[in-house]
């Protein structure tokens, strides 16, 4: 009976099952903190702990899933192409708010650990919290961070930045939609995106040109670090 449990079909089933019983209780609450993708999170880790399956089983078919992370990273685009004349309007703003929002995440993370005193394996692991995955996890490998950690960064700022965006937009009274949508883009990344696509397809757009222009001015900066 447990051999299901080694199966592809049964990490893809239950990452698709969690994710859609998120979905169902955000509609049903309309809370923020109800992210599908924490909900999803929560509930694949309950199901694991509770029936004792190792994780090199449930990831058979969850890596499958992350296959389709580049694919649906690259497919932002359109979006952005859509909105290719404010872009051109804005193309200043736009390179000086996601380098300053870049400059920011980074200095403050550095800031921070310092203060707390910690080593600079986990200061290079924690330094490209919110830039995209893939991108994190090079830089953090090329100064000696722990990937794993990394990724557990990019995860939380991405799930905090898609529950509390909505919030920090009506209370900083942000009505222009190309800021919100470069402000969620440069500071939660790819999670981020999907909630600025709710907001409106400017905000979209725009969020996903962030990622995009912050992953390479993370790049940049952490050459001189």
């Amino acid at each position: 009976m447990r051999e299901i449990f080694f199966s592809p079909f049964f990490g893809v089933a239950l990452t698709v099952l969690a994710f859609w019983v998120g979905l169902k209780l955000q509609k049903k609450t309309g809370w923020a903190i109800c992210s599908p993708l924490l909900i999803a999170i929560v509930l694949v880790c309950g199901v694991l702990l509770a029936l004792d399956i190792p994780y090199e089983a449930y990831d058979q078919g969850g890596s499958l899933i992350n296959l389709f992370l580049a694919p649906a990273t690259a497919c932002l685009a359109v979006s952005v192409y859509t909105k290719l004349d404010l872009l051109k309007r804005y193309w200043l703003p736009v390179l000086v708010g996601c380098t300053v929002g870049s400059l920011t995440s980074m200095g403050s993370v550095a800031l921070l650990c310092r203060l707390f005193r910690l080593d600079e394996a986990m200061t290079a692991s924690l330094l490209p919290k919110s830039v995209t995955t893939p991108i994190a996890v090079s830089i953090a490998e090329g100064h000696g961070g722990v990937p794993s950690i990394t990724v557990v960064a990019v995860l939380f700022t991405g799930i905090l930045g898609s529950i509390l965006a909505p919030l920090l937009i009506r209370l900083f009274r942000v009505r222009e939609p190309l800021a919100a949508g470069l402000a969620i883009g440069a500071s939660s990344h790819a999670m981020g995106t999907s909630k600025a696509l709710e907001l409106g397809e400017t905000e979209g757009a725009m969020s996903g040109l962030a990622i995009g222009v912050c992953g390479i001015v993370t790049v940049v900066v952490s050459l001189f670090l």
